[in-house]
């Protein structure tokens, strides 16, 4: 029931709507929203009793009432990579990336507001994911690429019956022209970026690996960050759970050395990051100029006593051909945490610390390890 979803509140200061007539973004900053929600840390979380999907835990989720919108996406395995150290296979979602988690909680937010259209902006793997669960909530969907994204991406897209709109220079201007149909009647915004139902999805990527570790969580959670949307769904995760009295793990923050603002940032020691050119990198999925999140990303990490690392390009490759070799083949963008921190990693970023990192997208079926 419409009535009862949560409503926006603005980060920055304190603006509040209601989701069903809210704009995509604060009507006064500019800025992406968060949500005026909070689950009870009294009541029940029981996972093993619900479904196998992600709404096995929706108890803390901000959708209340039955929900119909799934593809089983969720409780993706740990598998063990080194001493210590394991791997979540979210490249085994429905559409083999981790944005599943977040395109569901958007599809069925949108198939209860019923929006005349969804319109999306993507890199590649997030649109394959709206598009597939528009199609499964029977939405109609358009997604906004940048010129350049592959082929076998917006073939996918098309496949599960979206528009795609392919937008003539990069990530921020696909992004713009998917915010301007944003502002049209009827039309609602599945930002993985602006809103945050999607952040309250990814956040069951951390209740996931709660579960599956008997009730506790690893010293460090490692996350790939380009937008943030994964770590801070896993940041949301862990401060409910402390709530539960579960103990709270260090967040590393890995990003692309070509394109890396919040780095940047958190080794200058500043509130916000500056924006920064985009360079060309094989870790394209993280490669995001000016985050609009970068403040809530920065004061995750620091809440967290975690911090940043940056991996090359070349070090990217011989990471992701190292985990080829141990029968797990993704995308050079997912191999991005395993590049920081495996085998080859400068220092000890790890420091002999229990950690869990994720593997978020599948590598093409003919594409090369390197």
């Amino acid at each position: 029931m419409t009535h009862a979803l949560p409503g926006y509140v603005c980060p920055e200061d304190g603006t509040r709507a209601d989701v069903r007539t809210a704009p995509w973004c604060c009507p006064v900053c500019a800025g992406p929203w968060d949500l005026d929600f909070a689950p009870d840390p009294q009541a029940p979380l029981e996972p093993a009793s619900g479904p196998n999907s992600l709404w096995r835990y929706a108890s803390a989720l901000p959708l209340p009432g039955a929900f119909s919108v799934s593809l089983a996406e969720g409780h993706t395995p740990l598998v063990p990579l080194a001493e210590r150290v394991h791997a979540k296979l979210d490249f085994l979602m429905p559409t083999l990336s981790f944005k599943d988690r977040g395109a569901v909680m958007l599809a069925e937010l949108a198939r209860r507001l019923a929006p005349q259209r969804v319109v999306a902006d993507s890199s590649g793997n997030a649109g394959t994911a709206f598009a597939a669960y528009c199609a499964r909530a029977g939405l109609q969907c358009e997604v906004f690429v940048p010129a350049g994204t592959s082929p076998g991406k917006t073939d996918r897209m098309r496949a599960h019956g979206a528009a795609v709109r392919v937008v003539p220079g990069g990530r921020e201007a696909a992004a713009a022209a998917a915010r301007e149909a944003a502002d049209l009647p009827g039309v609602f915004y599945a930002s993985h970026v602006f809103n945050p139902y999607f952040l309250h999805g990814t956040k069951t990527y951390a209740y996931e690996v709660w579960e599956e570790l008997g009730g506790r969580l690893p010293e460090v959670l490692v996350l790939p960050v380009g937008n943030g949307t994964l770590l801070l769904g896993a940041a949301l995760a862990v401060r409910e759970l402390a709530r539960r009295g579960v103990r709270t793990p260090a967040l590393i923050a890995v990003q692309a050395e070509a394109v890396a603002p919040l780095a940047a940032a958190f080794a200058a020691g500043a509130r916000d990051a500056a924006p920064v050119p985009q360079r060309a990198t094989s870790a394209e999925g993280i490669a995001i100029p000016a985050p609009p999140r970068a403040r809530q990303v920065l004061a995750a990490v620091r809440a967290s006593g975690g911090t940043f690392l940056t991996v090359s390009d070349a070090r990217l490759h011989e990471a992701r051909r190292d985990l080829a070799r141990r029968g797990l083949f993704v995308e050079p963008t997912a191999a991005a945490c395993w590049a920081a921190v495996g085998p080859g990693a400068p220092g000890d970023p790890l420091a002999g610390r229990t950690a869990v990192l994720p593997l978020c997208g599948a590598g093409a079926p003919s594409g090369p390890t390197a």
